[in-house]
C-alpha cells in the first residue's frame, strides 16, 4: 500500500488509536465555554511556583502523569515523548520530562506543535517503530507575553486583532493497540498533511490569525485535494489558533475557490473563549489552545459518537524576538491530522 499520497499527504495502513489523553487550564480558560471538559483548572496561573515558566513546566509534568494514569500505563510503557511549548529551548518540556527517563523528541511547531507532535507520532507507530508515544503541548499566557510581547506589568493595552495564548497543557497518548472494550469504537489518526510554510508578509505579533489563516488554508485545501475529499465528509473541520479574524479569512480563502466552509468549520481559539463576555479579542492563541481543546474537549466528543470524523488543523507563526525585533515577517504554519472513530 503506497502511504504518500500525491504531494503531501500521508495515510496510515494501520490504526493508530489515541488511547488517553489529559488536560490542564489556567483559571480564565476555567471559565469559558469548554470548563466542563477539562481534567484540571488552576486556581492561580503561578500554581505554587515562583516564576511563569517554573508553572509551565509544572502543569506538563502533572499532565503527563495524568494521561498514563488515566491510560493504566507505567511511563516504561512509553516508547517516546514528544511535546514542545513556546519558551525558548523548550524548557518548558525539557524541565518537565527530564526526570522520566524516556527518550524525547523535543519539537517546535510553535502553536501548531501538537498536531506536529501527533503526525510525527503516528508515523512513528504506523512504520512499526514504536508501540506507545506519548505527545504533549503547552503554553502559558504570562510567560507568552513576556517573551514575545511586552511584560504584564507595564500593561500595555491589547488592540482588538490580538489573542489570547491559553494557559495550559494538552497531552496525548498514541498506541498501536487498544485499551478499552473491544466492541467500542475508539478514535485514530487515519492521515496528516504536513503543511509548507506560508508566509504573505505579515509583520503584526498582534494579528497572528492574519499571519498563520494562508497556511491553514494551504494545509487543509492540499489534504482535501490529495485525498479527493470535499469538506463534508468530516464531521468538523478544526483550525488551531485562528481566532476570529484568521476563521473568517479562512473561509473568505475557500469561498474564491468556490468551496463552502460555513456549515462545519470552526476554530479551537473560538471554541475555548467567550470572546464578548471574556474580553479576549479575537480569541485563544498558543501551543496550548489547540492542544487543550483538543484533549479535553474534541476527544471526549468524539469518544461519545457526537462527532465521528474530524479534521484537526493546529496552527503556528514561525516568529521569535530576534525575527520580529529585526522587522521580519511572520512566516505561518499548519498541520492536518485527520481523526476518525475506528472499530
Amino acid at each position: 500500500m503506497q502511504k504518500k499520497i500525491r504531494q503531501q499527504t500521508i495515510k496510515f495502513k494501520n490504526p493508530v488509536y489515541i488511547i488517553s489523553t489529559s488536560s490542564t487550564v489556567g483559571p480564565k480558560e476555567g471559565e469559558g465555554p469548554l470548563k466542563d471538559f477539562f481534567d484540571l483548572i488552576l486556581e492561580d496561573s503561578l500554581y505554587g511556583e515562583i516564576s511563569w515558566e517554573k508553572a509551565e513546566s509544572k502543569i506538563t509534568k502533572e499532565t503527563f502523569a495524568r494521561a498514563l494514569e488515566k491510560a493504566n500505563f507505567s511511563q516504561e510503557d512509553i516508547d517516546y515523548v514528544i511535546s514542545g511549548d513556546l519558551l525558548n529551548q523548550n524548557t518548558g518540556s525539557n524541565f518537565a520530562i527530564r526526570d522520566l527517563n524516556i527518550p524525547f523528541f523535543g519539537i517546535f511547531g510553535a502553536c501548531s506543535t501538537i498536531g506536529e507532535g501527533l503526525g510525527l507520532g503516528a508515523i512513528l507507530i504506523d512504520g512499526g517503530f514504536a508501540n506507545n508515544i506519548l505527545i504533549g503541548a503547552s503554553s502559558h499566557f504570562c510567560a507568552s507575553e513576556k517573551q514575545f510581547r511586552f511584560p504584564l506589568e507595564l500593561g500595555t493595552q491589547r488592540p482588538p486583532s490580538s489573542t489570547w495564548t491559553v494557559t495550559g497543557q494538552g497531552s496525548v497518548i498514541l498506541s498501536d493497540k487498544k485499551n478499552q472494550d473491544k466492541n467500542k469504537k475508539l478514535p485514530c489518526v487515519t492521515a496528516i498533511t504536513p503543511g509548507k510554510i506560508i508566509d504573505l508578509g505579515i509583520k503584526d505579533a498582534n494579528n497572528m490569525g492574519a499571519a498563520m489563516a494562508p497556511a491553514a488554508f494551504d494545509v487543509i485545501y492540499s489534504h482535501l485535494s490529495d485525498l479527493n475529499i470535499s469538506p463534508d465528509y468530516y464531521d468538523l473541520i478544526v483550525t488551531g489558533d485562528l481566532g476570529k479574524i484568521g476563521h473568517d479569512l479562512v473561509v473568505k480563502m475557500f469561498g474564491e475557490k468556490n468551496i463552502d466552509m460555513t456549515r462545519n468549520y470552526n476554530d479551537c481559539g473560538l471554541l475555548i473563549f467567550d470572546i464578548e463576555k471574556q474580553k479576549i479579542g479575537s480569541g485563544g492563541s498558543g501551543c496550548a489552545c489547540s492542544a487543550v481543546t483538543f484533549a479535553g474537549y474534541l476527544y471526549k466528543r468524539l469518544k461519545d459518537g457526537v462527532l465521528n470524523k474530524i479534521l484537526f488543523v493546529p496552527t503556528g507563526a514561525l516568529m521569535s524576538q530576534l525575527s520580529s525585533q529585526q522587522g521580519e515577517s511572520i512566516p505561518g504554519i499548519a498541520y492536518a491530522v485527520a481523526i476518525e472513530n475506528h472499530d
